[in-house]
């Protein structure tokens, strides 16, 4: 079912580009149009009241940052995701997020601290219904405020790239095996007790390094059968 139509009187005063790019990436991040999701263009252009001139444009510039592709009779499409691409970036995340988290760790102060335990009960809320989408923003949510205080600023970059990166990918490893869910909030309990208890950063390194490599192992065996380092 196609989205509520907008109206002129409901849409901002921007460039109509720019709403339709905003509009579309909006739908693409929060799931409502997934992978092969198909951009018809004169249907967009009804439901936000606007030319198919703007419209183009917001799509292509969606698909130079890699949201979009165009398939022979097909047309525009929302991306698939690429699991190999996905893997590279989780591995690489994980080696700059448990660094960044170790890092981190002796400057989070009792009111970050207290902050993502806050979120990570959130998260747990949320496993009797669970959203993937949800408990993805969650779960970057927790882990933000884990490196947050990181003093290294290449460490930092680095983890954010990883993390737009992932959002560019669009997928969570959630929604393939939402049992991983579970799991996930128990190891963050873990991580939270190690930096409590001041264990050493080589420790809460590779504790947060493995939860990463964890997810990524539950991503792989619900896709191919294998962990990685398998064949």
């Amino acid at each position: 079912m196609a989205p509520s139509a907008v109206t002129d009187a409901t849409r901002p005063t921007i460039g109509k580009a720019q709403f339709a790019y905003d509009w579309l990436k909006t739908r693409i991040n929060d799931g409502t149009f997934g992978p092969g999701f198909r951009l018809v263009l004169d249907q967009i252009a009804r439901d936000t009241s606007m030319s198919p001139v703007p419209v183009r444009e917001a799509i292509r510039r969606l698909e130079a940052e890699g949201l979009v592709t165009f398939a022979r009779n097909v047309g525009a499409q929302v991306a698939m995701l690429d699991p190999t691409e996905y893997q590279h970036t989780m591995q690489t995340l994980g080696l700059v997020e448990g660094a960044a988290t170790a890092l981190s760790a002796p400057t989070l102060s009792p009111a970050a601290i207290a902050r993502a335990r806050q979120i990570n009960a959130q998260m747990r809320d949320t496993l009797l219904h669970f959203d993937p989408t949800s408990f993805t923003t969650l779960n970057r949510d927790f882990h933000s405020e884990l490196y947050s205080t990181c003093p290294n600023p290449h460490i930092l970059d680095l983890v954010h790239r990883g993390w737009n990166r992932l959002s560019v990918l669009r997928e969570s490893t959630f929604g393939f095996v939402p049992g991983r869910a579970a799991e996930s909030v128990a190891e963050h309990d873990h991580i939270l007790d190690l930096i409590e208890q001041r264990a050493s950063a080589h420790d809460i390194e590779h504790a947060a390094r493995d939860h990463r490599l964890t997810t990524l192992n539950a991503f792989l065996l619900s896709r191919t059968g294998t962990k990685e380092g398998t064949s």
